[in-house]
């Protein structure tokens, strides 16, 4: 890895629950760390599963609260949005979209398959620019609070491993360990290295645990 500080990017769908909680470890244990989600819309649990509340990106978390706080405090206090939306105004104002950012990261961590895939399609995408390698990387997380506690000091451990090492190849056996300090949290890992910016695909390591 650079012998500069590990730059990473940790992207869910909307950049609300799983990636916000781990923006949140990570930055207070002294890690470079942004977030982002992959969606059109920002999507946040509403009154029943297919009514759910959706904003735009431009939206602050701040109005987002103030917003379900004016539809339903009793509700979305019980569920802990709002709590998650304190959280988040606390540590930026308002949700990004990973395919709008051009900043450059040496590790890329998604929440989802899905979202991995949205990731590296983006990546594909752009223009060449440099020829530094960032690596891409999985790791299942399902989205509610408990899971995005858990995946967050997974995610966070996974960085640690990762900036301790001269290359990448702890990476390759952190699968292995996780087994062992994450008791019934199904881990599931899929890691790319790309060439910054122009999406070239040079590998692809596939590691799931069940």
């Amino acid at each position: 890895m650079p012998s500069h500080a590990l730059r990473v990017a940790v992207v869910c769908s909307s950049n609300q629950n799983r990636s916000m909680e781990a923006h949140n470890i990570l930055s207070k244990r002294g890690f470079d760390v942004q977030s982002f989600g992959t969606g059109t819309h920002v999507k946040l649990p509403g009154p029943a599963p297919d009514k759910p509340n959706v904003y735009d990106f431009k939206v602050t978390y701040e109005q987002m609260y103030n917003d379900l706080v004016r539809k339903d405090k009793e509700l979305y206090t019980q569920n802990g949005i709002l709590h998650m939306l304190e959280r988040n105004k606390r540590i930026k104002p308002r949700p990004e979209r990973f395919q709008d950012c051009k900043e450059k990261f040496d590790l890329v961590i998604t929440c989802e398959e899905r979202v991995y895939d949205q990731v590296l399609e983006d990546l594909n995408s752009r223009e060449q620019e440099t020829f530094q390698p960032v690596h891409v990387i999985n790791v299942d997380i399902q989205d509610n609070h408990e899971e995005a506690t858990l995946g967050a000091f997974v995610i966070c451990e996974l960085c640690q491993c990762v900036s301790d090492s001269p290359n990448f190849t702890c990476v390759l056996t952190f699968e292995s360990q996780t087994n062992h300090w994450v008791s019934g949290f199904c881990l599931n890992l899929e890691a790319s290295v790309c060439i910054w910016v122009t999406g070239c695909l040079l590998g692809d390591v596939y590691l799931q645990w069940h």
